[in-house]
């Protein structure tokens, strides 16, 4: 059970920190928003991925009435977070948010609150769903026993999946002007990427083991 607790975190950490358009909207309210705002934003992209977790294992319980199905679930996930890894060891660098004034100007005059933006763009982030039907995949399923049921596991996760998700985004708007002038270069956005990449792999080959 711990050996999976700690698979969970290092797999809902390695997706939450990863670069993404939550993320650099985090970055961006923790180098101009004031402190309150910048912590709301990650309290709602947060809570908002918790939700979609949540919502993704409901939709998985169909999966345990097909043992075929429940077996290589967690494979054909691996697969897929595989191939995630690969796109993001390879993802092209791009420039700083500095060099998009449009984008700032966008980001300055938006009149929807920091909480319900948070939600928002996580909602509509694509990633989102698909980790977290990985995630489900992955862990809650295979987890579920006679002695642990499936809502118990789902709960964990969502709890892990939480927690990581307050910390990956809240490092991105805590340290956000520090990480902006250190990913200045392509150089060193390629070492983030591969780094990210690496423990994701770690992440599958240990729940695969």
């Amino acid at each position: 059970m711990l050996t999976s607790l700690l698979a969970m975190a290092g797999f809902a950490l390695a997706g939450a920190i990863t670069p993404g358009p939550v993320n650099v909207l985090a970055l961006r309210h923790g180098c101009e928003s004031p402190r309150t705002t910048a912590l709301l934003y990650v309290l709602g992209a947060s809570l908002s991925y918790a939700f979609i977790v949540w919502l993704m294992g409901q939709g998985s319980q169909w999966l345990l009435q097909i043992p075929a199905l429940a077996l290589w679930a967690p494979r054909l996930c691996a697969v897929y977070l595989l191939w995630l890894a690969w796109q993001i060891a390879r993802a092209p660098t791009a420039p700083s948010a500095a060099q998009h004034p449009d984008a700032e100007t966008a980001m300055q005059t938006a009149a929807a609150p920091a909480f319900l933006q948070g939600a928002a763009v996580q909602g509509l982030n694509p990633k989102a769903w698909l980790v977290a039907l990985s995630g489900v995949g992955m862990f809650v399923i295979p987890l579920t026993s006679p002695s642990l049921h499936l809502q118990w596991a789902l709960l964990w996760f969502c709890a892990v999946s939480l927690m990581a998700c307050l910390l990956g985004v809240g490092c991105w708007a805590a340290l956000g002007r520090v990480l902006q002038r250190w990913l200045r270069t392509p150089q060193r956005q390629r070492l983030l990427n591969r780094l990210l990449a690496l423990v994701l792999v770690a992440c599958v080959i240990s729940m695969l083991a």
